[in-house]
């Protein structure tokens, strides 16, 4: 090794708490297991984070449970209604004076039933919340962001928008799944140019909702773990970990990915 010259360089760890310190923060559906989830671990890095869903005694009682209460603000809004979502961004301006980072968690799925089997009024439901929603928020939000020139957009989306699940007959829900990550990386490349970064997180098995009580039964549990390559189940934390990521500086250089937090399921059964 005589005569080279070696260098190393240190590798920067943030701080912990620091990581979106005076950063602001969206989160939709901020009272689902993993919407909360997404908020304590944002508020754990220093943001102050504005949790919205439908209802606010809910998004009360989830900051409670969150803890971090100063860094956190509730607000009530149908995300399927432009106008209440314009209002929302209007108050959050006012309050905070700009949006760094949105995170679009609000999402519905119905309970299996095949295509044929569901009435329109199912069908719009999903259509509503799942890509509407998403897109009054960002609609909303981005021209903030756009106004700043800065912005980190955070999509959750699901595995269900890559793979049809024998059995479990969710047409619907997997194609509106399927339209947000195309949305994200439209809206990425739109507005690179006005640095806001646009990224999706695809969950797979996530111990929330309404998978929660079939995971009670070890039996069940068991045959979902057997299934998936790191042998369990994915906790709220799994994702917010994956958000936390993508919403900071960290990720200055990426854009447009949609990442899979899913134990390597898609990898093993594509």
């Amino acid at each position: 090794m005589s005569g080279i010259q070696q260098k190393f360089y240190k590798l920067r760890i943030p701080q912990q708490g620091m990581r979106l310190k005076d950063k602001v923060a969206i989160v939709t559906g901020a009272s689902s297991d993993i919407g909360k989830g997404i908020v304590k671990r944002l508020t754990e890095e220093g943001s102050k984070v504005v949790l919205i869903a439908r209802n606010l005694e809910g998004l009360e009682k989830a900051r409670k449970e969150i803890g971090n209460e100063s860094l956190t603000a509730s607000i009530s809004c149908d995300l399927t209604d432009e106008s209440q979502t314009l209002h929302a961004v209007n108050q959050i301006m006012d309050t905070y004076g700009k949006i760094d980072i949105l995170v679009n968690n609000a999402g519905i799925i119905n309970e299996p039933v095949h295509f044929h089997e569901m009435n329109d009024s199912e069908i719009k439901k999903l259509i509503d919340v799942n890509l509407l929603g998403v897109f009054h928020m960002t609609k909303a939000a981005i021209s903030k962001m756009a106004d700043a020139k800065s912005g980190a957009i955070v999509n959750i989306g699901s595995i269900s928008s890559e793979r049809a699940i024998p059995r479990v007959h969710l047409a619907v829900y997997s194609s509106t799944k399927a339209a947000i990550s195309m949305f994200t990386k439209s809206i990425a490349v739109e507005y690179a140019r006005q640095n806001i970064r646009c990224n999706c997180v695809n969950p797979g098995i996530i111990n929330s909702g309404m998978i929660k009580p079939y995971l009670d039964d070890p039996q069940a549990r068991k045959v979902l773990e057997e299934r998936l390559p790191l042998a369990r189940i994915g906790e709220p934390e799994d994702v917010a970990n994956a958000v936390l990521y993508l919403a900071s500086d960290e990720a200055s250089w990426v854009t447009g990915t949609v990442l899979n937090v899913d134990g390597g399921k898609t990898a093993s059964e594509g």
